[in-house]
């Protein structure tokens, strides 16, 4: 038993291993996504679609998804934190009239897609015959890169990374000095979908994605404020460096800190509230319905 689970741990890390180097490219190719990197063929996939499709189910769909995902946090001008992570899964849809069945798994194999093909289609109860769905690429979609980027955002070295963290640090506790603490955020990720139907499409999509997030902490006597902003998208690393883009993240953080600082209190006490037709009920809910509640 020991030595079959160890098999099957090796077996799923070597398969996310094939992941990981799939996904340090944007190639939107499905057979170089998941296909070849799985050991499936489309043939074996039209059989999957035609599993699902028993019993007369209307339509089906298989949805493969393999993600990677890296994060470095900066806090006091040290690395506070690194991590990446790798995940895949693939989803199969089947519906047949009103009804809908969903099977997923992360373990992706011929076999486990005709058990979740299965599964979901558990959902029809009349019987029917297998069918094979020819799949048919749509001409268009290995063509279509609605975000390419030169450089994928994985293969962006640690250092450099962690030497814009640090220069956010530096920037912040530059514009005032009562900046005492800075927590800074780079988080990037690609991500690569497949979806097959059984109207005999197949289509691949290439997503990538770049977040920086900037948190100020400002103090004066016991007072203590915090700002924050960030920015990102489907963009290259250089986005950031675009128009000191990173710089102006910065110092917004650090500016709506240091306005905390110096703001007055809000007026607090007895006040008459007028409320109008529609949405008093909703505010009375919400302001004491949930303390009655417990």
């Amino acid at each position: 038993m020991e030595l079959e689970q160890q098999r099957e741990s090796l077996y799923l890390y070597l398969n996310l291993k094939n992941a990981e180097e799939c996904m340090q490219h944007n190639s939107l190719n499905p057979e170089r996504l998941f296909l070849d990197r799985y050991a499936l063929t489309s043939r074996q996939l039209e059989q999957v679609l035609g599993t699902a499709l028993e019993r007369r189910a209307g339509y089906a769909d298989i949805y493969f998804e393999a993600r990677t995902a890296e994060t470095v946090a900066v806090e006091e001008g040290l690395v506070k934190k690194t991590a990446r992570s790798i995940s895949q899964g693939v989803g199969v849809r089947v519906l047949a009239g009103e009804k809908t069945g969903y099977a997923h798994s992360d373990d992706i194999t011929l076999d486990t897609l005709q058990i979740a093909a299965r599964t979901a289609r558990t959902v029809a109860h009349e019987s029917g015959e297998t069918r094979v769905v020819p799949l048919t690429g749509t001409g268009h979609a290995q063509q279509r890169d609605l975000y390419a980027l030169s450089s994928p955002l994985l293969t962006i070295p640690l250092a450099e990374k962690i030497a814009l963290l640090q220069r956010i640090d530096e920037e912040a506790r530059l514009y005032d000095p009562r900046i005492t603490n800075v927590l800074a955020s780079l988080a990037v990720e690609q991500k690569h979908v497949l979806i097959l139907t059984s109207t005999g499409l197949m289509v691949a999509d290439s997503q990538p994605l770049l977040r920086l997030q900037v948190t100020c902490i400002a103090a004066q006597g016991s007072a203590r404020q915090q700002g924050s902003y960030g920015g990102g998208g489907r963009v290259e690393f250089s986005f950031l460096f675009d128009q000191d883009r990173w710089r102006t993240f910065t110092r917004e953080a650090a500016r709506q800190a240091i306005l905390g600082l110096e703001a007055a209190p809000a007026p607090a006490g007895t006040m008459t509230v007028v409320l109008g037709p529609g949405w008093p009920g909703i505010l009375l809910h919400e302001a004491v319905g949930h303390g009655l509640e417990g």
